[in-house]
């Protein structure tokens, strides 16, 4: 079986390159390199076929779809901040991106496409666990760009008939998670901090919660959408309970500075998996204590990380409270 993976020199992507290796997949990964690293692929290399391109404009990339059986589009813009400085690369790369890369896999009859959907979509819900059926309320432009990624995956399944899901991932971490960022890489602003002897930046109180979701359970929810024959459907990725930031830096073990809240960040994070354990037959298997326990033995990865203090995130993240409300004061 051939698999093609948009986005697989990043963070989650690297890991389901893994899983399908191990599966004895012929895996072939397309990526710009804008947040992937070659470093992720180090250790497999040899045993893929990896093209640089962007998916955004149109190019020989394409070719790379004839005989593939499944598709994995992972690749995107994430964070919350560089998608309000820069809204139109967000669409590019997450929406522009997402039709072509649909387009190439329809005129190729693939078996089955995966798309890889945020749980930003869902705003601050009304609802723990959150279900499936929550309203769509993103608050900045990353999350809509990827519930608008989602809705034409969605459009092609109920249009075309295209063998396509969606899966909604919640808080994912673990080793190679991005190495910056103000948001949506906690984990490694931590890492970076921990190992410059720095203290931690807990924003607001500390006493959010998150659905913390290891990276391997959620390569592992990849191909369990892959290996079903659902379509057009959408399922939550999550680890089934929730942590407070407080208990994670008690966790790592250091100092801890707290800096003021943001506005659009929920208080709480925590995904309804009924339906991917009832459809897919997918459960989550590491608890945080473990997933901690692999970041931390994989500490190294980080320690050219840039290093986060309060001044440097609220310079960074002004933006954020201009346009989304708050005050940064």
């Amino acid at each position: 079986m051939k698999a093609l993976v948009t986005g697989g020199a990043g963070f989650i992507g690297s890991h389901l390159v893994d899983v399908l290796l191990e599966n004895q997949f012929e895996v072939t990964v397309l990526d710009n390199f804008s947040t992937g690293r070659a470093l992720n692929l180090d250790h497999v290399k040899k045993n893929i076929n990896l093209v640089e391109c962007d998916l955004s404009v149109q190019g020989d990339w394409i070719k790379k779809f004839q005989s593939v059986d499944y598709v994995f589009h992972i690749a995107a813009l994430a964070d919350i901040v560089p998608s309000i400085q820069n809204p139109e690369g967000y669409f590019q790369s997450n929406v522009t991106a997402t039709l072509n890369v649909l387009q190439a896999s329809r005129h190729q009859n693939v078996k089955r496409f995966v798309y890889a959907a945020s749980s930003s979509c869902y705003g601050i819900p009304d609802v723990y666990p959150t279900p499936e059926t929550s309203p769509i309320l993103p608050q900045y432009p990353y999350a809509l760009t990827k519930r608008m990624g989602e809705e034409l995956v969605m459009h092609w399944a109920q249009v075309y008939k295209f063998p396509a899901l969606s899966l909604r991932f919640f808080n994912v971490y673990g080793p190679r998670s991005r190495t910056s960022g103000t948001y949506g890489a906690v984990f490694g602003v931590f890492l970076a901090q921990k190992l410059a002897g720095k203290p931690y930046t807990v924003v607001g109180d500390g006493k959010q919660t998150r659905d913390f979701t290891y990276v391997r359970d959620v390569a592992e929810a990849i191909y369990a959408a892959a290996k079903s024959d659902k379509t057009g459907e959408i399922y939550n990725v999550g680890s089934g309970a929730t942590i407070s930031v407080n208990r994670i830096v008690e966790l790592l073990k250091g100092e801890v500075i707290y800096i003021p809240k943001r506005p659009g960040e929920p208080d709480s994070t925590f995904a309804d998996i009924t339906k991917i354990k009832k459809d897919l037959g997918w459960s989550p298997k590491i608890s945080i204590e473990i997933g901690i326990g692999e970041l931390l033995k994989n500490i190294d990865y980080w320690k050219e990380a840039p290093v986060w203090t309060p001044d440097k995130i609220a310079t960074a993240t002004s933006d954020w409270f201009k346009y989304l409300g708050g005050s940064n004061s």
